[in-house]
């Protein structure tokens, strides 16, 4: 067992990195603090923007996103059906976008379907609650 130095809860080795110069050969922050800091610092830090901007354009990884898009699209043809028809209603200005019901931004919010029969029955949500609630939906159906 070993004791995190950010969260300072006690966990077995297994949940550190390895890490060859530290102290008994692994990490001294566990798994999930890691993690965490590096999604922190990916989302402050200009220059690990820049590169993972840089790294985003790169032929093998265009191409990884453009296969990823089109097999979604092939296993999920009533979503993205709804997703277009969402697409082209804000577009001929039948649909307007709103501020996201939970949090009320209205900046990028995006629309959730709870029934892809209904394409234009759509709650709008900003990305994070979106994320949010699908993770909730997620949980309640694992149970």
């Amino acid at each position: 067992m070993k004791k995190c130095r950010v969260c300072a809860e006690m966990k077995p080795h297994t949940a550190f990195y390895a890490h060859p110069n530290a102290a008994g050969g692994r990490d001294t922050r566990c798994k999930e603090c890691a993690k965490a800091y590096q999604r922190n610092r990916s989302r402050k830090n200009p220059k690990v923007q820049e590169y993972d901007r840089q790294r985003a354009s790169l032929p093998h990884r265009v191409d990884l996103r453009a296969r990823t898009a089109k097999r979604w699209r092939t296993q999920n043809p009533e979503r993205y059906k709804a997703q277009t028809v969402v697409g082209n209603a804000i577009r001929d200005g039948k649909l307007k976008k709103e501020a996201c019901f939970f949090c009320g931004t209205d900046t990028g919010v995006h629309a959730h379907h709870h029934d892809y029969e209904k394409p234009l029955d759509v709650t709008w949500l900003c990305p994070k609650c979106h994320h949010r609630l699908h993770a909730f939906e997620a949980r309640v159906a694992a149970q």
